[in-house]
């Protein structure tokens, strides 16, 4: 890639400037210029927007931030939280939204599996993911910030797998962002016609005190007979703004599974849609949430049932210390042809603070008539009794509370099939936890 210009601000000229140095494939380039017109012409969401009137943003300035530019010299990424003892197929690493390293194991290689960076894979693979980005299953005029990545987006990871090919060890996708930086990565997942992989996501800040701006975006799509496990970790630092757009779509007998932890971030707006397209497409996702401070956390997330005799379960589950606060609004759609649906989506709330808060907003728009849809909340403080026991026990009062924290999260934890990766994100939960008040 050619030097960017000097002027690295969010301006026309710059980001002119910036889609010009890419080297690009043409179809690639209009997408981009199109979607920075949506940008222009778009306002920023507001208090009065369903989605945001929970979620202030004015203090967001995106003028603070540059687009992004390559990294001066090689960076030791973050210590990864998921990967420790755990044997890979292939990791892609990125810092400050520019590629660092990938490799893939040669098996899989000669097999016609893709694994990267992103920005160098379309560049050799152009003409094969076209198909996938031209799709947009992100679409850009969402609102702006999914317009800003479609237009600006820069580093992110890349899997492809073939038909037919079963990948038996993980993959590792790993993002970080320095301080005061900005990460713009696009992750795109393909599992073509009866593939199946395991695939462990990371996205991590340095230090825990650092700050910057994601805007990123993650596509995955299983096709017919196909089956994913997929596990995200969101650890920004506590100063990171962070916005996602994450939509994955489902072909015919197609199977996933959806773990997200989220743990750090200022803020973060993390739209989650899924949208079962074949009949007999099944899905799970599981959203692991847990905030202190004065974080802020919203996700929004959608099962779209489009056609019949589709399964979707989504289950979201929050532990809240502090001021902090979380926002869960779920939809359940049914499509009037989406007939024998099944769907359920769950939200529960253990508050460790008498200040924290949580708003759980579960939905359904159901225009079937022979479904079953169900959804439930909970929200509600550690029970007092269950620390006493624990205690009488010889347990301290913050050993009390972290066993019942993780005992909230157990549900999600059994549902995830690598033994070392529950372990990981208990332990980065129960980290967390302070005596409770």
């Amino acid at each position: 890639m050619t030097a960017l210009a000097t002027e690295t601000s969010f301006s026309p000229a710059s980001v002119a400037a910036f889609v010009e140095s890419r080297n690009e494939p043409g179809w690639l380039q209009d997408q981009r210029r199109a979607a920075w017109d949506v940008f222009c012409r778009t306002d920023w969401p507001g208090r009065r927007d369903e989605e945001w009137m929970r979620t202030d943003i004015r203090l967001f300035k995106l003028d603070k931030f540059s687009l992004p530019a390559p990294v001066e010299a090689a960076s030791p990424a973050p210590v990864s939280v998921l990967t420790e003892g755990v044997e890979l197929a292939g990791a892609s690493v990125s810092v400050d939204s520019w590629p660092v390293s990938s490799r893939l194991d040669r098996r899989w290689a000669e097999r016609g599996v893709l694994l990267g960076s992103l920005d160098q894979l379309v560049r050799e693979h152009g003409e094969r993911l076209r198909p996938f980005l031209q799709r947009r299953i992100v679409d850009p005029h969402y609102d702006r910030f999914a317009a800003l990545h479609t237009a600006c987006w820069s580093g992110g990871h890349v899997l492809y797998v073939p038909r037919g090919v079963v990948i038996d060890l993980p993959m590792h996708l790993l993002s970080a962002m320095r301080d005061g930086r900005v990460d713009f990565g696009h992750t795109l997942i393909v599992l073509e016609d009866g593939a199946e992989a395991t695939v462990l996501a990371e996205t991590a800040s340095f230090h825990e005190a650092d700050g910057g701006l994601h805007c990123g975006a993650t596509e995955i799509l299983v096709e017919r007979g196909a089956k994913l496990r997929f596990v995200h970790l969101q650890d920004w630092g506590r100063s990171v703004w962070h916005f996602a757009q994450q939509r994955a779509i489902l072909g015919c007998d197609a199977s996933l599974q959806w773990t997200v932890a989220a743990l750090g971030s200022r803020l973060a707006k993390v739209n989650q849609h899924v949208g079962l397209t074949g009949q007999g497409g099944s899905c799970q996702v599981n959203g692991v949430l847990f905030t202190e401070g004065k974080q802020h956390l919203t996700y929004h997330t959608l099962q779209h049932h489009q056609v019949p005799h589709c399964r979707s379960d989504f289950l979201y589950k929050a532990a809240l210390q502090d001021r902090s606060r979380t926002v869960w609004r779920g939809m359940i759609k049914v499509d009037p042809g989406a007939q024998k649906t099944d769907g359920y989506q769950r939200n529960d709330n253990l508050l460790l603070s008498d200040q924290a808060r949580a708003d759980s907003i579960p939905g359904l728009e159901i225009e079937a008539d022979d479904v079953r849809c169900t959804h439930g909340s909970t929200s509600g403080k550690v029970d007092e009794e269950l620390v006493f026991y624990a205690m009488s026990r010889g347990f301290t009062r913050r050993e009390a509370v972290r066993l019942i924290v993780s005992g909230f999260f157990q549900q999600i934890f059994d549902r995830i099939t690598i033994q070392s990766v529950r372990e990981a994100l208990g332990h980065a939960i129960a980290a967390r936890v302070r005596e409770y008040n």
